[in-house]
């Protein structure tokens, strides 16, 4: 009797532990949603679903690393649209210089207009160090350093360009000098190739958009301050850097661009008011003022330019976005009809399991009133 007792209790204690290992099994199936375990349950449909996974998983950072990008390219559309806004607002340097050129206007009314100017350079220089979070967005691949500096000399104002090349240990300055050349105001650069370096610096990410196997579709996420000012994009430049003109072309550029232009009518002014003039010098000075006027609207069309171009990475971004939410909720949707557990026949399942589980206690609580007699007869 008492082997007979020892055998059935063994038997019945193995027999609870696979019901209630099958009632685990079916409470795991709600609450993860998985209608396996593991791969030895259903290998190819296991794998399967790993892959989608997989794909799934890569999907949702490419959603939130675009999230990222896109505010960092807003910002940089901003700082473009307010650097035109400097250049053409109603109270802009357009108007301020065209005031300038009227023959009635006073000395008082110039030196107010050159330190307004003056201010305009800097608010140039901040609209090129604007951040989003810790990204300086115009320092290309240095994103630690403020890239743009302005001081005002008695030969003219200097414009350090800021900037740690990959590699490098500490950051490289390169002056900008606008000085006089003649009749008129050129920028002297300290270091033309490591500037022409900077500019070459591109940041293309796989966002989703183009392929990673050629690296000329995917988008450039960045603009460096120099590109803005210029409007020589990071692929031009590439192209350029062995050509012998390129540094020229560079150097025209900057002297024509937002802040080069605000520079040479303060100085034309600051030369105007602070040198013995004779009669036809406020005629010449009104010359001078009148071509940067022109070159001004030519400024204005190079950052159109460059922010049509911000404009339209974003769009890419927000369309590939959209796209990217589509694809992951297409893959969670394989990826239920692979692996994913129908709640409604889990939650029968578990209430079956349940049941079964408490019958089988019930029974065992039967099996364990027998008492010390029984081993004894």
């Amino acid at each position: 009797m008492r082997v007979t007792n020892a055998s059935t209790y063994r038997n019945f204690t193995s027999s609870v532990n696979n019901v209630h290992l099958s009632l685990n099994k079916s409470m795991n199936k709600i609450s993860s949603g998985e209608l396996y375990e593991k791969s030895a349950d259903a290998p190819l449909a296991y794998y399967e679903g790993k892959k989608i996974d997989g794909i799934y998983q890569d999907t949702l950072t490419k959603t939130s690393l675009i999230k990222d990008i896109s505010n960092r390219i807003y910002q940089q559309e901003l700082g473009a649209r307010s650097i035109q806004e400097i250049l053409s607002s109603s109270g802009g340097a357009k108007n301020k210089v065209q005031f300038a050129m009227t023959d009635t206007t006073s000395d008082a009314s110039l030196q107010t207009v050159m330190e307004d100017l003056l201010q305009k350079q800097q608010e140039i220089v901040d609209s090129l160090n604007v951040q989003y979070s810790d990204y300086f967005v115009f320092g290309g691949n240095d994103y630690k350093n403020a890239p743009f500096s302005l001081k005002q000399t008695d030969a003219g104002p200097v414009l350090t360009y800021t900037h740690q090349f990959t590699g490098d240990t500490a950051p490289t300055e390169i002056t900008l000098s606008l000085q006089k050349t003649g009749d008129t105001y050129e920028y002297v650069v300290s270091d033309m190739a490591k500037l022409q370096q900077a500019m070459t610096e591109q940041g293309r990410i796989d966002v989703g958009y183009g392929t990673i196997f050629d690296h000329s579709t995917l988008i450039d996420t960045f603009t460096g301050g120099l590109n803005l000012l210029t409007g020589i994009t990071s692929d031009k430049a590439i192209s350029r850097a062995s050509d012998p003109t390129f540094a020229d072309d560079i150097l025209e550029k900057l002297n024509s661009s937002a802040i080069g232009l605000v520079g040479k009518a303060t100085q034309y002014i600051s030369d105007y008011l602070n040198s013995p003039r004779t009669a036809d010098d406020n005629a010449k000075m009104d010359e001078k003022l009148k071509v940067v006027l022109t070159e001004m609207t030519g400024a204005e069309q190079t950052l159109s330019t460059v922010y049509s171009d911000l404009g339209n990475k974003y769009r890419l971004l927000e369309t590939t976005e959209s796209r990217l939410n589509t694809k992951a909720d297409n893959l969670k949707k394989q990826y239920s009809d692979k692996l994913g557990a129908d709640p409604y026949e889990a939650i029968m399942e578990m209430y079956n399991n349940n049941y079964a589980y408490n019958a089988a206690l019930k029974v065992g609580s039967q099996l364990m009133s027998s008492s010390l007699f029984d081993f004894v007869r």
